[in-house]
């Protein structure tokens, strides 16, 4: 109960009834004892906390690692390239944070209601944040709930709840007479589309039921992605194997030598080579840069592995007010004896329908804000404009409220050219069957039409007219005489783009369920409007909570609508599809999902209409509230997929060529050909470039159609690991056979100028055959990409600059070679890499 204000009854009124509130102080002592009236989760972070998150990443501190391992080593210019790469996913990462928080800033001020308040015998307009238990708080039509309150009064209070309990219809309240329930009770964040009332509060922020489902999903845990966690396995196994492999070569050549100098340098080259320190980068870089691109698609990432995962699920659970649906009522249909009018199938009025929806419209407020009688209005102005300019000269003169005993509204209105008056009802059937004074035959007939609208999932509201001759009104509409009209059906409409959006997920093997709180007669109705497959069955809350763990099993394997689903249920949805095995996304906007956005792999929330929660709760925010986003998202998540496939596949080729190069020379007796600085060029120049190349790469035409990869599938497949060791042999062999045949007929310094040319150019052929393995020649350099030309061509620039500018040239241990070899060393270089990269890709075709 809401603590009590001394001086003032439980009604909060002073003793001669005046209405007056807390008073400035209590409000003080109440606001530093319960704090403010904010969700759980939603203060912002600042720059200094967003640094520390993300430096809490798991692979950027193996990157950092790395970094400081080559300082060990010694290897300042290579890690001085790690730092730099770190501080560039830093940024990255920051600047995608800073940009979501901005914007779920903007969202939640938008959606932050104001109330109006009684505070020392005075209505003041404060802010939602500022409300405090025990506040008197007036509810208006229109207005949002600021916190849980207990109704002191009510006249004709209807409240929307679906952003709690997910029912798209509105919920009647009244005031207590005995103990106090639901419906004598107004939540946080619900809607008033009818009447008015006053409330007093006795829950704010994380002590309010809305507050309450924010704070359980502290409870829920998350997962790391399958792919970090597979990428960190691989970087430690890499690591590991590269140490103990240095280790004893560094030791055996040292002891067989009597070199330990030399033995050394050999343990620092393969060091440099086998160091997977591209893996977390490009994994890291990729993500964020995808992110950073959706965002200007209005969808905002808010935790960037999600959308790698994305491009897996196999699930996407979808709720389906304000997800698949608008969350906003239209006329579809006007039902009379005479006739039937079908709106959806852009039918013309008949006089007995129009009069239907004429009468309608002036049984309604006339500033709607229900959402059924802004449905009517809508509806009016567009198909008998006549009909509301012929109202607007007419003059109200009685309104009869809507009441849990009588739920009909009536209007009693006074035309300029005529004496009588003009009754005009619209109501519940059952109500205005009864006004109209129908027989128990005849209710039981039409009660039967009403039930077969509301098996479509419509909304149905029965219309009568009278009219009342005399210039006393009776106190209550059964003194009036009413004739039937007809029905007037409502639909929350399926969103646009829905239907296209569906069957292109259905394309990608992605099995979409719906999951609501709504009557299973609207789902199944909605289910067949937008396109789903199966609609035959229908389960809900009560037979989910009743079935066994193997009747559930085969109940998500078979069943795709769910309804009159609470929120417990959702989440026992989710967990059992993820026992199966599936990849789970969760899409939806109120309260009640929040918990299942949280425990699904990939949460994605609504953020034009959604709750504070469920943003916070979600991975993604689609910020237009565009069910098409959402396509786009898993769109971009199997791009980004695809290209780190193409990049790892790189990473593992070029290893192979400068760790073999680092080698086979000492081995063999020959003079070194790859000293620290050859492979800091390498490295700095081209690996960290590769992360953007094939970050940049658009998605492959397929994309779409193709079945979502099974779950639990590794990123790095045999064939990308036969893929990567096969072409980067193939680099290697050149490399080493261009520089065994120039060891033969030229000195040291021009040999290893050679060479270290052929490694160049094989390296930029590897990101070229890898960007689209079993693409053709011609498809692979027409596909745009600025970023690959531009850095083939920094880096045949920088390599003119280390073979022509001598104080270069003396620190690589250059000499210049002839044009002649410049010439064909590059060229007979990458037509072998690109020959065999496309020959590699056709058998991989063939066989996959």
């Amino acid at each position: 109960m809401p603590p009590q204000a001394s001086g003032k009854s439980e009604s909060g009124s002073d003793k001669d009834g005046t209405l007056l509130g807390l008073t400035a102080g209590e409000v003080k002592r109440l606001l530093a004892e319960h704090g403010a009236n904010d969700l759980p989760g939603t203060r912002p972070r600042n720059l200094l906390r967003l640094v520390g998150e993300v430096l809490k990443e798991p692979m950027l501190l193996l990157l950092l690692a790395a970094a400081a391992i080559y300082v060990v080593l010694g290897e300042r210019n290579e890690a001085i390239a790690l730092s730099v790469s770190s501080c560039i996913v830093i940024a990255i990462s920051v600047l995608q944070a800073r940009r979501t928080e901005h914007s779920l800033a903007k969202l939640r001020e938008l959606s932050s209601p104001r109330a109006l308040v009684i505070r020392d015998g005075v209505e003041q307009r404060i802010a939602g944040r500022d409300v405090v238990p025990g506040d008197l708080v007036l509810l208006q039509e229109g207005d949002r709930v600021p916190a849980d309150a207990r109704l002191l009064s009510a006249e004709g209070l209807s409240i929307d709840e679906s952003i709690l309990t997910g029912e798209s219809l509105p919920v009647d309240k009244t005031v207590a007479t005995g103990a106090a329930d639901e419906s004598t009770s107004v939540h946080s964040g619900t809607l008033i589309v009818r009447g008015h009332g006053i409330a007093r509060v006795y829950a704010t922020g994380e002590q309010s039921q809305i507050g309450q489902i924010g704070k359980s999903l502290n409870a829920v845990e998350e997962e790391p992605t399958p792919l970090f966690r597979e990428v960190r396995h691989v970087v430690r196994v890499c690591a590991v194997a590269g140490l103990v492999l240095c280790t004893v070569v560094a030791i055996v050549y040292g002891s067989k030598h009597a070199d330990w100098l030399a033995g050394f340098l050999v343990g620092i080259a393969l060091a440099m080579g086998l160091m997977p320190e591209e893996f977390p980068v490009v994994l890291t870089i990729s993500l964020a840069l995808g992110a950073y691109k959706l965002s200007r698609e209005k969808v905002l990432t808010r935790r960037m592995p999600a959308l790698e995962t994305i491009g897996a699920v196999t699930v996407l659970g979808v709720d389906k007010t304000g997800t698949l649906t608008e969350n906003r009522m239209s006329v579809v249909l006007l039902d009379t004896d005479t006739g039937t009018t079908d709106l959806r199938k852009s039918a013309p009025l008949l006089d007995s329908t129009r009069e239907v929806l004429a009468t309608s419209l002036a049984a309604s407020e006339l500033s709607a804000a229900d959402r059924m009688e802004k449905a009517i209005h809508s509806a009016a102005q567009t198909m008998i404009p006549e009909a509301v300019a012929a109202l607007s000269q007419s003059t109200l003169v009685r309104e009869y409220d809507l009441t849990p005993e009588l739920l009909a509204v009536t209007h009693a209105w006074q035309r300029s050219d005529r004496a009588a008056l003009d009754v005009t009802v619209k109501g519940a059937p059952e109500a205005v069957f009864r006004l109209c004074r129908l027989s128990e035959v005849e209710q039981r007939a039409r009660l039967v039409r009403v039930a077969a609208l509301a098996n479509e999932g419509l909304r149905v509201l029965a219309v009568a007219r009278g009219t009342h001759g005399s210039s006393v009104l009776p106190d209550h509409p059964e003194g009036f005489e009413l004739h039937l009209l007809g029905l007037v059906c409502f639909a929350d409409p399926l969103r646009a783009d829905v239907p296209a959006a569906l069957a292109e997920c259905h394309a990608a093997g992605i099995r979409v369920v719906m999951i609501t709180g709504d009557h299973p007669g609207t789902a199944s109705a909605i289910a067949r409007e937008a396109g789903f497959t199966d609609t035959r069955r229908v389960v809900t809350g009560t037979e989910l909570r009743s079935l066994s763990p193997d009747a559930l099993e085969a109940c998500v394997r078979d069943v795709s609508i769910y309804a009159r689903m609470s929120p417990a249920d959702k989440l026992t949805l989710v967990k059992a599809f993820k026992a199966r095995g599936d990849i789970v996304a969760m899409t939806g906007d109120g309260v009640n999902d929040a918990p299942a956005l949280k425990a699904a792999h990939v949460g994605v929330a609504m953020g034009g209409r959604g709750s504070d929660v469920a943003r916070e709760a979600a991975a993604i925010v689609l910020l237009n509230d565009d069910f098409a986003s959402l396509v786009r998202a898993v769109r971009s998540g199997r791009r980004i997929y695809d290209n780190l496939q193409h990049a790892m596949a790189f990473i593992l080729a070029v290893h192979i060529p400068i760790a073999g190069m680092g080698l086979l020379p000492i081995v063999l007796g020959w003079p070194v050909l790859l000293l620290p600085l050859h492979i800091v060029f390498m490295e700095f120049v081209i690996d960290p470039a590769c992360a953007f190349v094939f970050e940049a790469d658009p998605p492959a035409q397929d994309i779409m159609r193709r079945k979502a990869r099974a779950p639990g599938t590794r990123m790095f497949t045999p064939a990308l690991l036969r893929r990567g060791l096969v072409l980067g042999t193939i680099v290697l062999g050149i490399v080493f056979t261009v520089y065994a045949v120039a060891l033969a007929h030229v000195d040291d310094t021009e040999a290893r100028a050679l060479g270290f040319i052929a490694l160049v150019a094989g390296n930029l052929a590897l990101i070229l055959v890898n960007r689209g393995p079993g693409a053709s020649l011609r498809r692979l350099v027409a596909r745009h990409n600025a970023i690959f030309w531009s850095i083939g061509a920094v880096s045949l620039l920088l390599l003119g600059c280390v073979i022509y500018i001598p104080t270069i040239a003396a620190a690589f241990r250059f000499s210049e070679p002839s044009l002649a070899a410049i010439v064909a060393v590059p060229i007979a270089t990458i037509a072998a890499v690109v020959f065999g990269g496309l020959s590699l890709g056709g058998r991989l075709r063939r066989t996959g």
